[in-house]
């Protein structure tokens, strides 16, 4: 599902028109990276939980040259799925 499928799903779902679902879905898209960006998590239950995680620095290898490298410390944004939504892709 792509974000315009959501949208009409959406609009469908609570009754909306498809440019106030649009709204909906990129509000709470905004709201997301908001808190991501700031260090936060976000936490729905029975779905899931999204939160920033550290990646230590490490030492990789250029593919192309086969060079040794080291790859900078970054954050990355984890996922960790509710039991609901567990069960749901788990029959």
């Amino acid at each position: 599902m792509r974000k315009p499928e959501l949208v009409n799903a959406v609009a469908q779902a609570a009754g909306l028109n498809k440019a106030q679902a649009t709204q909906v879905v990129n509000i709470f898209i905004d709201e997301l990276t908001f808190v991501l960006s700031q260090g936060g998590s976000v936490t729905l239950p029975g779905f899931g939980s999204f939160m920033v995680r550290q990646r230590a620095e490490r030492t990789g290898r250029n593919p192309k040259t086969g060079e040794s490298m080291v790859i900078a410390a970054s954050n990355a944004v984890g996922f960790k799925p509710g039991k609901t939504l567990r069960d749901a892709v788990n029959p």
